[in-house]
């Protein structure tokens, strides 16, 4: 992957189900795993839950385009599960990176 103009930010927004907190487990070892890779590609820059309430999550993507990321949705255990009610992915552009 090349790093240079032809790269961009986008942010992954989660929104989980109720009770997302406690019916994760059985996915949590899968789905870090799977952000642990794209983390160590390069393409994940940081991830995590939003709190007070733990019902979003974030994750910051660099990519040239979507498909990466949209791959990364459709292989993540939260989406195939039933745990993610909706998700978005939205460009950001980053003023001060």
């Amino acid at each position: 992957m090349s790093h240079g103009a032809d790269m961009n930010y986008y942010l992954l927004f989660y929104h989980a189900v109720e009770g997302y907190m406690e019916k994760r487990a059985p996915f949590r070892d899968e789905h870090l795993r799977l952000v642990k890779e794209s983390h160590e590609r390069g393409e994940l820059i940081m991830a995590g839950a939003l709190a007070d309430p733990a019902d979003q999550a974030v994750l910051v993507f660099r990519t040239p385009d979507t498909k990466i990321i949209e791959e990364f949705v459709r292989n993540d255990p939260y989406v195939r599960n039933g745990l993610i009610a909706k998700w978005e992915i939205r460009a950001w552009t980053v003023v001060v990176p």
